[in-house]
């Protein structure tokens, strides 16, 4: 899950927890998918820093803006047990000033120049960004220069009191005080052991961030926050020379941090045994989710997982919503999803049932398509409605130069090559009808954590076993 920090601090964005959103993008149901849509490649180039800070620079002279994004490599996958929430919360103080920027100015000065600014946190990264007219770009190099380098000069006590009681209100909003909210948490812990990178969800414990002393957020910082963890892409209407002088100038001189921890080695394991929780909370409906242990992003398995997810829920003519919710109406709402992160994955089917059915119901129903899946397979027209729509949503995200920065990073950090969309799109167009039956079957037919949410005092409604 992706926490987004809102233009006013106060609010948090949860992006959708999925890594390719199983979503309709408006493209048409087609027949074979067209080869003049695959994603092209970005024309870049990498170098290193001498302190380490990795530099992706493409240029791109079609409009006269820029983009600027800066992937630390530390995500709530990188905290300790009683040390949750700690990279969304520097998300936040890295906005706080700096030694050459007072508190307030960082968000001034870019939207003085016409600049849009902001930063996002999952499991596995932290990321800034910033897009702007391209005679700005220096001023954006600095900022972010100086918040990297020249942060904990400037780092308080009553800094990090303001923003710890900003995320404890984000948490309000958008986990405690919210209907389902804690759902997402409650599977989290059920489907990784204690130990594992992703059984906390990124906003942290109240617990933790209360315990969270000035001294433990500023170690924090000096091990994952220095450039040899770091990546800056800067995608857009600039000189390559000026911008590698401008970079030097700025970045050239921050030190080096400590040697990073080891990162965790993770083996994907199927949940021990089917698990059965109940939660309630202030909902009118009910509603059951599905969640598996599944592939790390892009193992074998993750391409064909997430054409899985489209065919179960993708669009109004996959198999789940159109037996739910248009030819039987008992279910408000189904969707599916694969997440397949850096080290490890899941896979989610959620469905809130209309007034009068059942969590029970739905599972049945559910449970009677994931078999038909795992028996019959796909047909034709469902990978391809899959494949078309999985390509739309690649040339999507390469379309800005906001969205090819941010691409150019994940390519980076995941892979090792910033440039590998086209080889990424291509896994998803190699699929057959074969992979996708052999996904589902192994996968989505190994125990299960099931989840029902359900209105205050109605455990009764609770799934308690799998039905047939």
């Amino acid at each position: 899950m992706s926490i987004q920090r809102s233009r006013d601090r106060a609010d948090v964005h949860v992006a959708a927890f999925v890594r390719i959103a199983v979503a309709v993008v408006g493209v048409a149901a087609a027949s074979a998918p067209a080869a003049a849509q695959t994603a092209p490649a970005i024309a870049h180039e990498k170098y290193t820093l001498p302190n380490g800070l990795e530099v992706i620079l493409a240029e791109d002279h079609s409009v006269p803006v820029v983009a600027v994004n800066t992937w630390f490599k530390v995500g709530s996958g990188d905290e300790t047990p009683g040390r949750t929430g700690f990279a969304h919360l520097f998300e936040h103080i890295m906005f706080m000033g700096s030694e050459n920027v007072p508190v307030g100015k960082f968000d001034q000065w870019l939207e003085a120049a016409g600049a849009n600014n902001n930063g996002s946190t999952n499991g596995d990264r932290t990321n800034y960004y910033e897009w702007l007219p391209a005679n700005a770009l220096p001023l954006a190099l600095w900022l972010d220069a100086d918040r990297m380098g020249r942060l904990l000069p400037t780092m308080d006590l009553p800094k990090l009191d303001l923003q710890r009681d900003v995320v404890k209100n984000e948490r309000r909003q958008s986990y405690d005080n919210v209907p389902y909210g804690r759902a997402f948490e409650t599977i989290l812990a059920a489907l990784y052991p204690a130990t594992h990178p992703y059984s906390h969800s990124t906003i942290g414990s109240m617990t933790d961030l209360s315990a969270a002393s000035l001294e433990d957020v500023k170690n924090f910082f000096r091990t994952y926050y220095a450039p040899n963890n770091a990546t800056l892409s800067i995608v857009g209407d600039f000189q390559r020379d000026s911008v590698k002088k401008l970079v030097q100038l700025y970045f050239g001189g921050i030190p080096r941090g400590p040697a990073l921890p080891p990162r965790p080695q993770i083996t994907s394991q199927p949940v021990a045994r089917d698990t059965f929780l109940v939660l309630e909370d202030k909902v009118q409906l009910p509603r059951l989710y599905y969640a598996w242990r599944t592939v790390k992003a892009f193992h074998e398995d993750d391409a064909p997982l997430d054409l899985v997810a489209y065919v179960l829920a993708g669009d109004k003519n996959s198999r789940l919503y159109k037996r739910l919710v248009y030819d039987l109406q008992v279910a408000q709402d189904v969707s599916a999803f694969n997440n397949s992160q850096r080290l490890d994955g899941g896979f989610q089917i959620v469905v809130t049932p209309k007034p009068g059915h059942t969590p029970a119901e739905m599972a049945k129903l559910v449970n009677e398509e994931l078999q038909k899946l795992v028996t019959d397979g796909a047909t034709d027209r469902e990978l391809a409605r899959a494949q078309n729509s999985t390509r739309a949503q690649f040339l999507d995200r390469i379309a800005s130069n906001l969205g090819k920065a941010d691409q150019l990073n994940y390519y980076n950090y995941f892979i090792g090559t910033p440039d590998y969309a086209r080889q990424d799109a291509a896994r998803y167009d190699k699929v057959t009808l074969a992979d996708l039956k052999r996904a589902a079957a192994s996968y989505l037919t190994k125990p299960r954590v099931t989840l029902t949410v359900v209105p205050e005092g109605k455990r009764d409604l609770m799934v308690t076993g799998v039905i047939q």
